[in-house]
């Protein structure tokens, strides 16, 4: 409703046991807000409320409103557009859209594609593109730097139909949706079936296609931009960050985890729009319930501004009507399920299965026909309601803002596909459907035209076509589009921050310390260090990094409102608002999304920064792995540092907190690479292979490391090894001189290859000692990247009778002799990554840590696991046994 309501509409007086006395009370209340206005009417509720808490009286607030609009009709700003070019725009958007999926299930049958959540969504999407959502303008000195748009991932057909009336698309491409490699082969730009900046990187900026990935995403986004502000590496302010979602999406518990952190941080540059169409993908969302009034009390109880978009304009002069407020009750009482049902039919039944519950509602639809009934919008497709909605969202302060917007699914689709359950699976329309369509939106395409799904577009000179550049052009140009241009960032020598680890000298560290301590160099830095960002999820001090908290402090939006318990400690908790740290508390999923943010900062805001995220390895390929594979389609550049890794280096944690698969997932991202490096002078050239990749070179990479907490002796790194570190294994030299120190040579028959990685490495060597006294000489090859070798193979085979070269593992491999024996703290499937690429007529046996973690001590686990120094060695000796029978 947009006026304001009569008293019955919003006061049950069933158990009123004084209705007089409550006449008095209201009409006070009344008085109140007509002499003295509304906020002096919320100071005198918010008085009663605490008196009521005082009293212990038991009442709370309900955090429903009433099932209206909240923008109130008389409250609406002028529309500032032309309403009939724009309604012409949005039916040529939906109509192309359409024929573009239909055509290609009519080719092929078996491409997919969706027109319904589009056909919903397409007059939020336009109304955003004509008014409010700008696109980045440039870097320089008073020049937008872009609002962020996070696109509901079923409606990609209706971006690309926007695209191919601004010239960015052509006919040829749209013929190609869903046909990536057959449109590249045709000279046409194949389109990705939903937003993926991995396959389109000019197009896409934001992958969303994940339920549930996009909103959370955005919600950090929003925070780092003011991360940014607030560490004065840039000005994010003017921009918004807004996010069309689905009431279904919702249910994803990644979608509503971070809504009160955005509340928290008082986010009011982020705006959601969700596309309440009451349906998913099989039937309702919530078919007993009203899934907008569950909203309404999940975003209202989190902090959020909510702003209901549910009735269009010519539902005004009905409530205008409806003095007894039975409109109001009715339409808060029907569940979805229903309203559903009324989508789906026509104005003949909605007069009467709705309009006929009542003599009251049938009053009100007197003199309405059925044509008229049936054409009756739901806010979320009246342009007017929508600017209004969208423009009271961008002007508030103090809390990001979430439109619930009332839509219909497959709206337009008429018999075909509005309201059905089977609407979002509806692909194909037959020649009446197609006309029926055309007829609804007046498109000016004729009948065969129509029944050919012919694309339509204005000519250039159009007031349609000159009205659609005209606001673009007055917000900034296209949408979306990915921009990567950005200033390379220096990185310091390598001896300058890990000189230490490069000549260790013997001394005894974890990996983990040694990356901390290279972190805290790195950081002082005046030209990378205000660059790098530190994460962690609740874990610092558990990694060492508790001397960072004064060194770069905390980032917290309010800075530091109390003393810490610890304050007199030189390691103390500090928080600031130029903190550099993203702690971001018991939560993965947060901080895999702030990594994001950081790590792509070089495309969306043309300013190039370097995550850390340091974290338990078991949760992160395994937690929340979806959200990395999002990051690597979103081209990520930065460190994930999987912590404590391994089945064995956690000694005491067991079953949860052990990883024994996380590069075997990673394996799988082709831009992830993944090391597994035992030496801290490893680690060293790994780092600075990456940042130099990274941030000179602003490779599409990023890199995923693991690291151990167990403290063992570090070699000083072999000159020349850098170049097998980054490849994935070199030899020791500490253990090829095993060969020299015997006064006569050792026969091939008395030879093993033992190959190991990260903290079994320590065990091979224990285990190449082992194997000496006995008279076997064990060349050990440590390997920093299963992952690497495997991909390094796979390319030399496929330039096989090429001019391909030799495996890097088999020219490692090439000067050594016998069984190769691989032990690894992880399952046995990662070392068989690299079987095939052995040097030819040598046999590879594999020793891992296949079945689930065990609490106990790192020696026990290793024994357990058959991973330990005695299993490598008996390995060994019984592959040469094998090999001699």
């Amino acid at each position: 409703m947009n006026a304001p309501m009569p008293l019955t509409a919003l006061h049950a007086t069933a158990n009123d046991t004084d209705p007089l006395e409550t006449a008095e009370w209201r009409d006070a209340f009344q008085a109140l807000v007509a002499t003295q206005g509304p906020e002096r009417a919320r100071f005198v509720l918010d008085e009663l409320v605490r008196m009521a808490h005082a009293h212990r009286v038991g009442w709370q607030p309900q955090l429903n409103t009433p099932y209206v609009n909240t923008v109130a009709a008389q409250e609406q700003p002028a529309f500032p557009g032309d309403l009939a070019i724009e309604e012409r725009l949005a039916s040529i958007m939906r109509w192309n859209a359409l024929a573009m999926v239909v055509r290609a299930n009519q080719a092929y049958g078996e491409l997919g594609g969706h027109i319904a959540s589009y056909a919903s969504a397409a007059d939020l999407f336009e109304t955003g593109f004509h008014h409010f959502f700008h696109a980045r303008e440039g870097t320089g000195p008073g020049q937008h730097r872009g609002d962020l748009v996070f696109f509901q991932p079923h409606s990609a057909p209706g971006v690309y139909a926007r695209a191919y009336l601004e010239g960015r698309l052509t006919e040829r491409d749209l013929e190609h949706y869903r046909q990536e490699i057959t449109g590249t082969a045709a000279g046409a730009q194949g389109l990705s079936s939903y937003p993926h900046p991995w396959l389109m990187p000019e197009f896409w900026q934001f992958p969303t296609g994940s339920m549930g990935i996009g909103p959370i995403s955005s919600i950090y986004h929003a925070r780092f931009m003011r991360y940014l502000t607030h560490r004065n590496l840039l000005d994010c302010q003017g921009r918004k960050v807004w996010g069309v979602f689905g009431d279904g999406e919702m249910d994803e518990p990644e979608s509503m985890s971070a809504l009160t952190l955005a509340a928290r941080e008082r986010l009011d540059n982020l705006v959601w729009v969700v596309n309440c169409n009451l349906q998913r993908l099989d039937g309702p969302v919530r078919g007993n319930g009203r899934i907008v009034d569950e909203l309404e009390r999940l975003f209202s109880g989190a902090g959020w501004n909510v702003v209901k978009l549910l009735w269009g304009s010519d539902w005004d002069g009905l409530f205008a009507r409806d003095l007894t407020g039975t409109l109001v009750r009715t339409l808060g009482g029907t569940v979805d399920g229903q309203m559903q049902t009324f989508a789906a039919k026509d104005g003949r039944y909605n007069r009467d299965h709705f309009f006929h519950q009542s003599p009251e509602l049938e009053r009100l639809a007197q003199g309405m026909t059925d044509e008229q009934i049936d054409r009756l919008k739901r806010g979320g497709h009246d342009l007017v309601k929508i600017h209004a909605a969208y423009a009271a969202a961008a002007a508030h302060r103090g809390r990001p803002t979430v439109i619930l917007a009332h839509t219909k699914k497959g709206y337009g689709m008429g018999t075909a596909g509005q309201g059905k359950m089977t609407t979002h699976s509806q692909k194909k329309l037959g020649d009446s459907d197609l006309i029926e369509f055309r007829n609804r939106f007046n498109l000016p395409v004729s009948d065969a035209q129509t029944k050919a799904l012919a694309f339509y577009k204005p000519a250039e000179d159009s007031p349609e076509m000159q009205y659609l550049r005209a606001r673009r052009e007055a917000l900034g140009g296209s949408l979306p589009r990915r921009d990567t241009a950005c200033d390379a960032v220096p990185v310091p020598a390598l001896q300058q921050y890990a000189q230490f680890a490069l000549a260790a000298d013997g001394k005894e560290m974890s990996t983990t310390m040694a990356f901390v301590r290279m972190l805290g160099t790195l950081l002082k830095d005046g030209q990378l260090g205000p660059r790098i960002v530190p994460i962690v999820a609740d874990e610092a001090r558990t990694f060492g990094m508790a001397n960072l908290f004064k060194q770069v402090g905390i980032y917290s939006s309010v800075g530091q409102q109390y003393a810490p318990e610890d304050i007199g400690s030189v390691l103390s908790y500090r928080e600031a608002l130029d903190g550099q740290i993203l702690e971001e508390g018991i939560s993965e999923a947060g901080a895999i999304a702030s990594w994001t943010a950081a790590a792509t900062s070089y495309s969306v805001h043309g300013l190039a920064m370097l995550p850390f995220y340091i974290y338990y390895s078991m949760f992160g390929f395994q937690r929340v792995g979806d959200a990395i594979w999002a990051a690597a389609d979103q081209r990520a550049r930065g460190f994930l540092l999987g912590a404590t890794s391994g089945r064995t280096t956690l000694g005491g944690e067991g079953l949860q907190h052990q990883d024994g698969s996380s590069h075997l997932v990673a394996a799988t991202i082709p831009n992830c690479k993944a090391y597994d490096p035992a030496y801290a002078g490893e680690l060293a050239v790994i780092l600075d292979a990456g940042m130099r990749e990274m941030l000179v070179e602003q490779q599409d990479v990023f890199y995923y490391v693991t690291l151990m907490n167990e403290n063992y002796a570090q070699p000083d790194l072999p000159e020349g090894a850098a170049e097998g570190v980054l490849r994935g294994c070199y030899l020791l030299d500490s253990c090829s001189r095993l060969l020299d120190k015997r006064e006569s040579p050792i026969s091939p028959e008395k030879q093993v290859a033992l190959l190991g990685s990260g903290a079994i490495l320590t065990e091979v060597v224990k285990a190449a000692a082992l194997l000496a006294e006995e008279g076997i000489a064990a060349t050990v090859v440590s390997v920093t990247s299963w992952s690497e070798l495997a991909r390094d193979g796979r390319a030399c085979e496929a330039m096989e009778g090429k001019g391909g070269g030799t495996p890097w593992l088999a020219q490692v491999l090439a000067g050594t002799h016998g069984p190769v024996i691989a032990a690894t703290d992880y399952v046995r499937a990662v070392p068989e990554t690299v079987r095939a690429y052995l040097p030819e007529g040598r046999r590879l046996h594999t020793l891992g840590t296949d079945g689930f973690g065990r609490s106990d001590t790192r020696a026990a686990l290793r024994a357990f696991f058959h991973v330990d120094a005695q299993a490598i060695a008996q390995r060994a000796r019984a592959a040469l046994l094998a090999r001699a029978s």
